[in-house]
């Protein structure tokens, strides 16, 4: 159906006048009542009965001139929205980032929220693989990481940053009397880990196999500090990153030792799905991190 046709239509009934009408859309009123004629004969139905200078709309029509008045201002707001989303006057965005990834990117919420202050930003805390999936499966459009990601997932993947991780329990732990700590020698500790939706949970159960064991885990949390503090009452030994550890207040009989295996390490970074429509909010978010975060381009 022709949204001009519409137009014609809803302007005429709001004036009762085809001259009125064709004033107000200034064409001439010969172009008014042929769109509109074309318009019954689509519908095959009459639109309006001519009664002299008066005009009486049908029942057929009253129906066309409530749904045809929602059909443009639909498009006057589809218009309107996506000139302001193309201008970033407005907008929304989700981006997933898991909680122990999270201390890394107040200065990007600061400087995006600055650049874009009518963006509406939702920061949504999930462990890694669970963001992967999402990010995979279009619920998200970018979120962060460990590396590496799933490869089965196919995502792109922007590093913006390596830590190492350190090892964390009893100074009575066998594991405390060296300077570094190398996963094999973790084989009979009870450990301390986040939840299995964890990216770095996933790497750890991968380094121990690769090592010949399977890890004994004594209990699981999603919160850090509270795996520091598990640590801390003998409970086990943990594995935090040494961003996270700078700060926190450790007790004083706690061990804290380097992992000596470089490729098990904090490596994080933003993914998003290649060669999938990427909106101009997400577009500004990674363009944010780019210099937030001072990331290299891709």
């Amino acid at each position: 159906m022709d949204l001009r046709a519409l137009r014609y239509f809803v302007e005429t009934v709001r004036q009762n006048s085809f001259t009125l009408a064709a004033e107000r859309l200034n064409v001439t009123q010969s172009t008014v009542s042929k769109m509109i004629r074309q318009l019954e004969d689509e519908i095959g139905q009459p639109l309006l009965i001519r009664d002299g200078r008066q005009l009486r709309v049908t029942d057929v029509g009253r129906i066309v001139l409530e749904r045809g008045q929602e059909a443009l201002g639909t498009m006057t707001r589809l218009t309107r929205e996506v000139g302001d989303l193309r201008d970033l006057v407005r907008g929304e965005l989700t981006v997933g980032i898991p909680p122990m990834v999270n201390l890394l990117f107040p200065p990007v919420v600061t400087t995006f929220r600055a650049r874009y202050p009518s963006v509406s930003l939702t920061l949504r805390e999930d462990g890694g693989q669970v963001i992967e999936q999402q990010v995979a499966a279009g619920e998200l459009e970018v979120g962060a990481t460990l590396l590496p990601a799933d490869p089965a997932l196919g995502l792109a993947a922007r590093s913006f940053g390596r830590y190492p991780l350190c090892v964390v329990g009893s100074a009575r732990a066998g594991w405390a009397r060296s300077g570094a700590v190398s996963v094999a020698s973790l084989r009979d500790e009870a450990l301390l880990l986040l939840g299995d939706d964890f990216s770095l949970t996933r790497r750890i159960r991968e380094a121990t196999r690769a090592a010949g064991f399977e890890a004994r885990v004594a209990a699981q949390s999603g919160q850090w500090d509270f795996l520091v503090a598990l640590a801390a009452t003998g409970l086990g030994t943990t594995l935090i990153p040494a961003p996270l550890l700078a700060r926190l207040k450790l007790p004083g009989d706690l061990a804290v030792r380097p992992l000596a295996e470089p490729q098990l390490d904090w490596h994080v970074a933003l993914i998003w799905q290649p060669g999938r429509y990427m909106s101009h909010a997400a577009r500004a978010w990674l363009s944010t991190c780019d210099s937030a975060l001072a990331m290299p381009a891709p």
